[in-house]
C-alpha cells in the first residue's frame, strides 16, 4: 500500500470539495473523522461538517482515485426543514440540504 490513512483522507476531502465545486476557503469547515484500511487496496475515509450528523464516506484506491459512487448518510431527512444549518456557509448549507433531499 503506497498511500497512508493521512493521505487517503486528504485524497477524499479534495474529491469532495471538487465534487461539489466548494472552493479552497471552505476547507476548514470539513473534518475527516475517519480513514481507515479495508482490504489490500483501498481506505474508506469518513468526512463531515464538524457538529452536524450528517457524514461522506468516500472509498479512495491505492491509485489515490476516488470511487465517484460515495455514500451520503444522515439522520436528518430533507422533509424535516434545515434550521440546523443557518449558520453555515451557503455553499455548505445548500450541499447538505441536496445531499438530504437526495437520500
Amino acid at each position: 500500500m503506497l498511500l497512508t490513512s493521512t493521505d487517503a483522507g486528504k485524497i477524499a476531502l479534495e474529491f469532495l470539495l471538487a465534487d461539489w465545486n466548494i472552493s479552497e476557503d471552505y476547507r476548514d469547515w470539513f473534518t475527516i473523522f475517519n480513514s481507515r484500511l479495508t482490504g489490500e487496496y483501498w481506505y474508506i475515509v469518513e468526512l463531515g461538517v464538524e457538529g452536524f450528523p450528517d457524514k461522506w464516506f468516500i472509498q479512495v484506491y491505492d491509485t489515490g482515485a476516488c470511487d465517484p459512487n460515495y455514500t451520503f448518510i444522515s439522520p436528518i431527512s430533507g422533509s424535516e426543514g434545515y434550521l440546523d444549518l443557518k449558520n453555515l456557509p451557503d455553499i455548505i448549507a445548500d450541499v447538505l440540504v441536496a445531499e438530504r433531499n437526495s437520500r
